[in-house]
């Protein structure tokens, strides 16, 4: 199981791979910069050598990023999403000096335009993106969402329709946030439950573009599309609704982040209530698990 959190670069990038490591974390999401500002200083060579000494050290196997909030590619507004697709290409291009396995990101908001017409404008943005990062490992994770106000990416379609678009479609991949695709109105709350979500995922996109996921419990019912996220087994979801997934083999390398909220010491919390459904899984209970 590789589980781990987003944690703060407060005080230089490294910061966060040694909590994590304190944390006993497999895997790990930072910011490589203020997720609230659309600029940011050049990474020095420094803290980059400092970056990689620290990861070998942590041995932190799994590292993703996220980008920033203000990043809108479906922005029918051609100043907006330029603006957006230049601040993202920054963004690929810091995590790629980073060495990071994945850059996180949310397909954006239409803005009253239309889905086709707001994915159609992501799919174009990553065919520039990807012309212009020629030679990448790094993969764009596309982020599912609640599906609040006019945002993109609350439906498996939406996922499916980005990637029979792109071009390079194979330097995408998917980011399934339990929050977010709970709150979208899939119900995974039971085994049956996930068993059916997941063969639906698997029909419309395809598992092993799975390539990390976001474990939070949701404030909101399902189906509410409130992307509010909540502690593991305190929300909407409950703690049982995490079993199925922590114990299906197929994702046992797939990074899983906590992004609950930042409460003292609650990450530790977090990560012992997944550990433990982990701990005392049976067998039989991992082959149920299984999506047939």
């Amino acid at each position: 199981m590789n589980l781990g959190s987003h944690l703060s670069i407060a005080g230089g990038l490294h910061h966060a791979l040694e909590e994590a490591a304190r944390l006993g974390c497999g895997a790990l999401q930072i910011f490589t910069k203020s997720n609230t500002q659309w600029a940011a200083r050049p990474l020095a060579a420094a803290a980059v050598k400092t970056w990689h000494d620290t990861r070998r050290a942590t041995g932190i196997r799994a590292v993703v990023a996220h980008d920033c909030y203000l990043i809108n590619l479906a922005s029918p507004d051609p100043a907006l999403r330029q603006k957006s697709i230049d601040a993202f290409r920054v963004e690929m291009e810091r995590a790629e000096l980073l060495g990071l396995d994945g850059l996180v990101m949310h397909p954006g908001a239409h803005l009253g335009t239309g889905e086709e017409a707001g994915l159609e404008r992501v799919a174009d943005a990553f065919d520039t993106l990807h012309a212009a990062t020629p030679g990448y490992r790094l993969r764009i994770l596309v982020e599912t969402t609640a599906g609040m106000g006019t945002t993109l990416g609350w439906r498996f379609e939406h996922l499916a329709h980005l990637l029979r678009r792109v071009r390079a479609a194979d330097r995408l991949g998917v980011c399934l946030d339990t929050c977010h695709v709970f709150a979208a109105g899939y119900d995974f709350r039971t085994p049956a439950g996930y068993r059916k979500v997941m063969r639906e995922f698997e029909r419309r996109v395809g598992r092993d573009r799975i390539c990390a996921f976001h474990l939070n419990d949701s404030k909101g019912e399902c189906g509410s599309r409130l992307d509010r996220h909540e502690h593991i087994g305190r929300g909407k979801l409950g703690l049982e609704a995490f079993r199925p997934l922590l114990n299906d083999r197929r994702f046992r390398d797939v990074p899983m982040i906590l992004e609950t909220p930042k409460e003292e010491d609650m990450d530790r919390v977090n990560l012992a209530a997944l550990r433990g459904l982990r701990a005392r899984a049976t067998p039989t209970a991992r082959a149920r698990t299984r999506v047939t």
